[in-house]
């Protein structure tokens, strides 16, 4: 697992935007970009009832559990999951090689428009992570060893 890159407030300025276009066309409910330990490092949401933190780290154990279980049967093109549910879907996409894009939507709403929408937004945050690499090579940020219950301060601009 690679460690997240040093990120500005500028950078988490933009992933919010992506966010909150991506849940404006897709018509989601919730999208959120956590670091692989499962932190959440930004969300966008519409609906407050969502435990964003919890559903962070369990998506991140989800989607490495399934990434296990391809790696077992040689499927090398691993990189999302899709939970379908009663009341609300989940798509769970690689953001490059640091994070993971969860997306929540309402089970009415197809898969296919959604990872449509969203599989474009995770190539653009994968360049922008890309681009904090590359700003600052040898900076880099393991949430897991900051021992923090929710990293969100870690990402706010100082005033």
């Amino acid at each position: 697992m690679k460690a997240l890159p040093q990120l500005l407030a500028e950078d988490i300025h933009q992933f919010d935007g992506e966010l909150r276009d991506l849940l404006e066309k897709t018509n989601s409910s919730a999208a959120l970009i956590v670091d692989q330990g499962g932190f959440v490092i930004t969300s966008q949401s519409k609906a407050q009832e969502f435990d964003l933190t919890t559903i962070g780290a369990l998506a991140s154990g989800t989607y490495l559990a399934n990434q296990t279980i391809a790696s077992l049967v040689q499927d090398e093109g691993f990189d999302c999951v899709y939970q379908r549910g009663e009341k609300f879907s989940m798509l769970i996409i690689a953001v490059g090689e640091y994070c993971l894009m969860v997306v929540i939507f309402k089970a009415t709403v197809g898969v296919g428009a959604v990872k449509y929408f969203t599989e474009p937004v995770a190539r653009r945050l994968t360049r922008n992570l890309e681009a904090a690499q590359a700003r600052n090579p040898g900076l880099s940020l393991d949430l897991s060893a900051l021992n923090l219950a929710d990293p969100s301060q870690v990402f706010k601009k100082n005033t």
